[in-house]
């Protein structure tokens, strides 16, 4: 590993790695960093550590900190790009005409927005992903690749991996690294944001309800959280979509009730992709949450505000004015993040991007309105897609923009049943925020936590779900 981590001469000790490689898995068994299996992804009795890499990857401490810094700026931003419907529908209007699902969260939308708006309690609990980008003359800079605005996943898995590494750093004789491993607690930001939206809901006896899916192989991850809530006494029920179609009901105060008892947050752990609406009765659930009391995070709107189409609008010029009329400071430190970000809609700017793309597809990534990992489109496959829709109003539900260029790294990623080898790694650092909003107060504003996640240079895209990256921890240089 280069550039001031783990040296290369402890990474080739193969003694050495194959003694730590045991220690590692058991250290991680040990301090419950655990996913159920994939031939057992809902029973709790046969489980696994989650892939992790072996050593903590190096960070710029300078990087580290922007993104820390920048994340209250974009909690806000989020939030008001939710309360203000004329720059969504502009945003999303050539999206919503060629791709089914934002077109169908579009029509929740535009239904909840036809009934009487009260002075909601909002709760949004995002994560901001960030690759490091190697400029020509060796220079780093913090590039976002995406938010993620629901169902943003590993802050309780990340909260355990910090005593792992200080432990194998330890075992390997690395003292001085092992005391450079940050404390990291996103599960406990997460429920601090939840414990507060719930307070302010106003009932003791409503519950926060977790809307999962059907495979639970990440519960841990989700136990987390939820068990710092139950420290608090605040009650917790799990439920899927079709349970809450089922069991669900809105009062004549349209406070939510499901299997009879009141719930005063919805916590969207699923509902990012269409496989997760299995039917018309997920959308009908959906729909029944969006109209209700309850607190949801995220409600519709945040939701739509994290599509990669909103992203794309936000780095046109003086759109984030927009937002932030009277904070330039605020705008640039944002603005800063943003990698070069390109319409396709029909119309000239749309044909310069697709001619861009055509002639060096390898300096870009194609991006479709997805979450969750492994959509992305790169190199000679954006030539083969593009001019299979370039004239078409397809290409509209995809967004192009430039393809960050990190500086790889070497590291072990330790997975169940795979081979141990020393890999050409390349990480992902994502950022927590937690607000809470009532009304027009913003009563919480907080970055909550990192996430460093790792996979090998030979995949392009996917994430630690989808079997592709392995979590990690920053070894700031």
């Amino acid at each position: 590993m280069s550039a001031c981590g783990i040296p290369e001469e402890v990474l080739r000790d193969e003694d050495l790695i194959k003694r730590l490689e045991e220690v590692a898995k058991d250290a991680a068994l040990m301090r419950g960093v655990l996913m159920r299996t994939k031939d057992r992804p809902n029973s709790p009795e046969v489980v696994s550590y989650a892939p992790f890499s072996l050593f903590p990857s190096p960070v710029p401490r300078t990087l580290f900190h922007q993104a820390l810094d920048v994340q209250t700026h974009f909690n806000r931003l989020v939030d008001r790009i939710s309360q203000n419907p004329v720059f969504l529908e502009e945003a999303l209007a050539s999206t919503i005409k060629v791709d089914d699902f934002t077109a169908k969260l579009f029509e929740v939308y535009r239904a909840v927005r036809q009934e009487p708006q009260t002075l909601p309690v909002v709760l949004g609990l995002n994560r901001s992903d960030y690759m490091l980008d190697q400029s020509a003359d060796g220079k780093a800079s913090l590039k976002q690749i995406e938010i993620n605005t629901i169902a943003a996943s590993f802050g309780g898995l990340s909260s355990r991996t910090p005593d792992v590494h200080r432990h194998v750093l330890r075992v390997a004789n690395r003292v001085k690294e092992s005391q450079q491993i940050l404390d990291n607690n996103p599960a406990a930001g997460l429920a601090r944001g939840l414990a507060k939206a719930w307070e302010l809901y106003g009932s003791e006896r409503a519950v926060v309800m977790f809307l999962v899916e059907d495979v639970q192989r990440n519960i841990y991850d989700q136990r987390y959280v939820e068990n710092e809530l139950w420290v608090r006494d605040i009650p917790v029920i799990r439920r899927q979509f079709e349970d809450v179609w089922r069991g669900g009901s809105l009062d004549q105060d349209k406070r939510l009730f499901v299997d009879g008892q009141e719930v005063a947050i919805v916590y969207f752990r699923n509902g990012y992709m269409p496989q997760n609406y299995k039917s018309e009765k997920s959308w009908e659930a959906r729909l029944m949450i969006e109209r209700s009391r309850a607190v949801k995070c995220p409600d519709i709107s945040t939701h739509l505000a994290g599509t990669k189409k909103v992203q794309q609008e936000l780095a046109r010029p003086g759109v984030l004015e927009r937002f932030f009329p009277d904070e330039p400071e605020t705008v640039a430190q944002i603005r800063a993040t943003f990698a070069g970000l390109y319409t396709l809609d029909m119309g000239e700017d749309g044909d310069r991007t697709v001619a861009m793309a055509l002639s060096n597809p390898d300096q870009y990534v194609l991006k479709p309105q997805r979450e969750g990992g492994g959509n992305n489109i790169y190199g000679e496959e954006i030539c083969r897609v593009l001019e299979s829709m370039k004239n078409s109003t397809e290409r509209t539900a995809y967004i192009l923009m430039d393809k960050v260029q990190p500086r790889p790294g070497h590291n072990y990623l330790l997975r169940p049943d795979a081979p141990l080898r020393l890999c050409t790694c390349l990480s992902e650092l994502g950022v927590f925020g937690a607000y809470v909003r009532k009304g027009a107060e913003m009563v919480m504003n907080e970055c909550v936590g990192h996430l460093l996640r790792t996979k090998s240079s030979e995949h392009a895209d996917g994430g630690v779900a989808a079997g592709v990256a392995v979590l990690d921890n920053p070894l700031l240089v």
